[in-house]
């Protein structure tokens, strides 16, 4: 008999290992909320003041508070570390919020970040300025990355659409009111449709207008027609269409003057226009000429592109701009355009050089990151922006026909604009319906 139960002892604790062994494989947040938080958090808890004086977190506590140390307390005088506030696990991490003392400073912590990550086991730490005097370390216990999966809350809302996950497990939002002119950057396969196509999932379910530009011929955002209220695939149409932006953008302009307002979103919902999301695949296609005749249109749409992203914030027209490089390269004006994209992501690239177009004047320290970038995770980024913050994130695996599915079922939002109806794209009627197509294609004028 006491063989028996010994066995059985042997067998459920090898079984229960063995379960703990494959959740930190194949179900990673099961096992960090059984296992992972609880040692991590213990091992924090312990080595804190230790590791934050190793690290060189601490500062010599004030004059006053060293003399009722050593004569009141009858104590040996210490470096203060800074205070911890709060402490919270989540399903991916835990968030220590730290109140810094005098003398100390966010980016001092931050420059310390990796030397964190190694103390306390943890697969990455990232630290974060709350408010003046507060930072918040954001571990993530494990590759958070690996296996991306949006958070449950993550929902479109007002002009910010969730797009990707960050490395600490938030998810990474494509915020137009904050960065409203973008530039993405990656090689083949590296994920760049991947992003555009979840960004399209996202916008598809918002009051907005979507204007395509893919002068592939249409093979990217074609399948999304039923949301578009424009698609153009060849230059000289794309002309036409930047101009006919450019035309909408003064009419803006003189409407925001009636009304003695700087922005579109100070103006009263009854006259408030609807903001436009401009959707450019491999805008080297819109820079390119292959004879002499095409500089005429290559400088109208050089010109309009650059109108818009130095004016069209205020009027509620947004760029997002996507290719494989976009430097002097291409010619003039590619630089001017450039440097008014303030939202950058830079997906793996095939030379150093690419990812500094991208990174090198708004975040020089997210380069060497985006360097590295691995080719079997596609859809793998550096974000950044004008701040200078960057982070690593990635955008889940969207299947297209998910997202003409979105795009179909919120086809009512398309909003009548009628300056964009010689440009929007032919819709034919699903298969299971009778009749004429919804749309019918115009010919584009000039």
């Amino acid at each position: 008999m006491s063989d028996l139960t010994i066995w059985l002892e042997v067998t459920g604790a090898l079984a229960g290992a063995g379960g703990l062994g494959y959740a930190k494989v194949r179900a990673p947040r099961v096992y960090w909320s059984l296992v992972g938080m609880p040692v991590t958090w213990g091992r924090f808890i312990l080595s804190y003041r230790s590791t934050m004086d190793v690290c060189g977190l601490t500062v010599h506590p004030s004059g006053l508070r060293a003399f009722m140390t050593r004569n009141v307390a009858r104590r040996e005088v210490q470096p203060v570390p800074p205070k911890i506030r709060r402490v919270r696990g989540t399903s991916t991490g835990l968030r220590v919020t730290l109140r810094l003392p005098a003398g100390l400073e966010p980016a001092d912590v931050m420059a310390s970040s990796e030397r964190l990550r190694h103390a306390w086991g943890v697969h990455s730490v990232t630290v974060v300025e709350t408010k003046p005097g507060f930072v918040e370390l954001r571990m993530t216990g494990y590759d958070v990355l690996r296996r991306v999966r949006m958070p449950r809350k993550a929902r479109p809302h007002d002009m910010a659409v969730p797009v990707a996950v960050r490395e600490d497990g938030t998810a990474f939002e494509r915020d137009y009111r904050k960065a409203p002119m973008a530039l993405t950057l990656g090689a083949n396969h590296s994920g760049k449709s991947m992003y555009q196509r979840n960004l399209i999932k996202g916008l598809a379910q918002l009051p907005v207008a979507l204007v395509g530009i893919d002068c592939k011929r249409g093979v990217e955002q074609s399948a999304f027609a039923p949301r578009l209220s424009a698609l153009v695939t060849t230059p000289d149409d794309a002309a036409s269409l930047l101009g006919a932006l450019v035309s909408e953008m003064e009419e803006r302009f003189d409407l925001l003057s009636r009304h003695g307002v700087s922005d579109l979103w100070e103006l009263p919902d009854e006259v408030r226009p609807v903001p436009v999301v401009v959707l450019v695949d491999e805008v080297a296609e819109l820079f390119l000429i292959s004879s002499k005749k095409d500089e005429e249109r290559r400088e109208r749409i050089v010109t309009a592109l650059i109108r818009l992203a130095q004016m069209a914030r205020a009027i509620g027209i947004y760029l997002e701009i996507c290719g494989q490089r976009f430097g002097s390269d291409l010619g003039k004006g590619a630089t001017m355009l450039r440097a008014q994209l303030t939202g950058r992501v830079v997906h793996r690239v095939n030379d150093k050089q690419t990812a500094e177009m991208g990174l090198a004047d708004v975040a020089p320290d997210a380069v060497p990151a985006a360097s590295l970038i691995q080719m079997n995770r596609p859809g793998t980024a550096v974000a950044a922006d004008a701040s200078g913050g960057w982070s690593k994130i990635r955008t889940p695996d969207t299947p297209r026909d998910e997202v003409v599915a979105v795009c179909r079922e919120f086809a009512h939002l398309v909003p009548d604009l009628p300056f964009l109806d010689p440009f929007r794209p032919y819709v034919p009627a699903p298969a299971s319906a009778a009749g004429p197509s919804l749309v019918k294609p115009r010919p584009v004028t000039e």
